[in-house]
């Protein structure tokens, strides 16, 4: 990179070029008289086969320069397990490490966003924001000849944005079962799920262009090299910003810019005319918050920070998916991902990835997906069943007016998914204390596997993530406090239930599965992990003890809400309290959205750029 003068101030400095950063990067940089500088802690791994091939995520997980690799407290109620949360370091954050999986949220639960206080964030206003950011591709007639899909409404997949969306070709008979199964239980997807409004089993789309095989992510849609080539717009990487700089002269401070630690480990100032958008993420957003004196008093005191902005709110109110993880061992022709533990096949499949312009399975996603209401072994609840679960929880859910509009959601909402369900096509291990996600993802059992994942998709739940040094190079503490609402292990283990249904013998899913002869036989667990069958609620509680872990979803740590209820942006994501700041990312999100959350931050970022423009031109 040629040099930059960083003594000539920005118009914009953007901390972040992750998922959310890019895209507003990449927006605001569209006008050739905006200056934009974004500032990355990580590297540029544009290049990088393993961030590039679909089916080599697992070497990223836990390495320095691909990973901040959080890990959590002990969770009193997982047996005190230790969690791990892979974050993207480098550019592209999340996007450059996930799963690839691209789900879309429902209506009710974005407009539960708005109804929160948040003008303008409702489902129609975010939904052309959903369609600005893909290109999506239709499928190929393999994956409809083997999966169905036709629920897929070519008349909503408009749009040429950045990020290629696309179906894979590899569906195998795992995949075929998966719909069936859920059909007898009367889940069939019978509308495209990007319309807000649906429920069972269908096969979702991946960030995956279809014309390389690779990953498709905000780095490689939103920093292409025209885009780099912009004169405006400027890339810093391996530097980490240290603070938010403040003109405090005026009755409400100013942010003017920003401290950094440069690669060469030299301190400099730079300085923003417009605003500092802050696009760290969930876990990282409030800690330079924090850093920077705003936040909780008591917390800034401890660490001898002089308090700018008194506001709780930072760093609480924080959001995860939790997912319980049960692997089955599949018949000896059952089609297995855990094959890929010989070194020679995996070598094999690498070399027909790169000398056949990504062929086989590596440069594809295979997970399917299902939206379900609550469901317990008896199948779909009936009204008063879900009703007589919350009865006992009424008054503690009305103090939260989140809590409140999420029960709504799950009792009274006829087509809002409570659980999303995943069919993964290897075993999940879950020790203790791992040291990275790859401890949970790399076959450790002889045996070949697949894994139904049971996810909550609207948790009552809130952890927290704060600093625990005034020092920028030490991590701060991220605590889910996962099930520390009792509804969400009640609710979890309803779920878990009916994954027996899904896996008994006479469903199309169970005949691919190794069965146990009797009751007594399946309680020694030889087919499946844990070794423990959900036969009664109790049971089902302690599956999810044993084998929840995050489905990497994190938000709402910088929630936009009404400051008085707990917010720290308002509804153009502007900082409370502060001038010229803003947050855009993950952390702004007031309430989980159901399913995988990129596609949300794509279209809250998009959205977010659009807002930037207009308070700049005064609309």
């Amino acid at each position: 990179m040629a040099a930059v003068d960083l003594e000539k101030p920005f118009d914009y400095v953007i901390v972040g070029g992750g998922t959310a950063g890019l895209v507003v990067a990449n927006r605001l940089s569209e006008d050739s008289d905006v200056r934009v500088l974004v500032i990355e802690a990580g590297g540029d791994r544009t290049a990088d086969p393993l961030v590039l091939c679909p089916g080599l995520v697992a070497g990223l997980y836990g390495k320095d320069e691909y990973d901040w690799n959080f890990t959590s407290p002990p969770q009193p109620s997982l047996n005190n397990r230790q969690i791990r949360q892979p974050r993207g370091k480098m550019l592209g954050g999340s996007s450059a490490l996930n799963f690839l999986m691209l789900l879309y949220p429902s209506n009710a639960n974005i407009d539960a966003w708005a109804a929160l206080g948040n003008d303008g964030w409702d489902f129609d206003s975010l939904a052309p924001y959903f369609r600005k950011f893909a290109t999506v591709h239709a499928p190929p007639q393999s994956a409809k000849d083997m999966v169905g899909i036709t629920y897929h409404d070519e008349t909503l997949a408009q749009g040429d944005g950045p990020i290629q969306v696309s179906f894979s070709e590899g569906y195998t008979v795992n995949n075929k079962a998966w719909m069936e199964t859920f059909a007898q239980q009367g889940l069939s997807v019978t509308t495209d799920v990007r319309t807000g409004k649906a429920l069972g089993a269908f096969q979702n789309q991946a960030t995956i262009d279809p014309a390389t095989k690779t990953r498709s992510y905000a780095a490689s849609g939103y920093l292409t090299p025209e885009v780099r080539q912009r004169p405006n717009l400027v890339v810093l990487t391996e530097t980490l910003v240290t603070k938010i700089l403040f003109d405090t002269s005026s009755t409400e401070p100013v942010a003017t810019g920003v401290e950094v630690l440069l690669s060469t480990k030299k301190t400099q100032t730079i300085l923003a005319n417009q605003e500092v958008i802050l696009s760290a993420g969930t876990l990282q957003s409030p800690q330079l918050l924090e850093l920077s004196g705003i936040g909780n008093p008591t917390l800034l005191s401890q660490h001898s920070i002089p308090c700018l902005v008194p506001n709780p709110g930072v760093g609480e109110n924080v959001q995860d998916h939790p997912i319980v993880c049960q692997s089955f061992q599949v018949l000896p022709d059952t089609p297995s991902g855990d094959v890929l533990r010989d070194p020679a096949l995996l070598q094999s499949l690498v070399g027909l990835y790169t000398s056949s312009a990504g062929a086989g399975p590596l440069g594809q996603s295979v997970i399917s997906v299902a939206y379900s209401p609550l469901v317990d072994s008896s199948g779909i609840l009936s009204p008063s069943a879900k009703s007589a679960i919350f009865a006992p929880h009424e008054e503690s859910l009305k103090s939260s007016p989140a809590q409140s509009h999420v029960r709504k959601l799950l009792e009274s909402s006829q087509d809002e998914a409570a659980f999303q369900y995943l069919l993964f096509p290897t075993q999940i291990s879950i020790p203790a204390a791992p040291k990275a996600m790859t401890d949970y993802i790399l076959p450790v059992l002889p045996d070949n596997y697949l894994t139904i994942m049971t996810i909550l998709n609207h948790p009552f739940s809130r952890g927290s993530v704060h600093i625990t040094s005034s020092d920028p190079t030490q991590k701060p503490l991220w605590d889910p406090k996962y099930n520390s609402h009792e509804l969400d292990l009640e609710l979890l283990a309803r779920g878990v239930q009916f994954v027996e249904r899904l896996v008994a013998p006479e469903t199309p899913l169970g005949k691919l599965l190794e069965q146990k002869l009797d009751g007594k036989a399946a309680e020694a667990g030889k087919s499946r992990l844990p070794e423990i069958v959900a036969t009664d609620l109790d049971k089902a509680k302690e599956i999810v003890r044993q084998r929840q872990i995050s489905v990497f979803h994190v938000a709402g740590s910088c929630a936009m809400l009404p400051r008085g209820k707990g917010g720290v942006v308002d509804s153009r994501l502007r900082v409370y309290g502060v001038k010229a700041l803003r947050v855009v990312d993950a952390s702004v999100i007031p309430l989980e959205p159901l399913g995988n959350i990129q596609s949300v931050v794509y279209a809250l970022a998009e959205r977010a750029a659009d807002l930037i423009k207009e308070d700049r031109n005064g609309r």
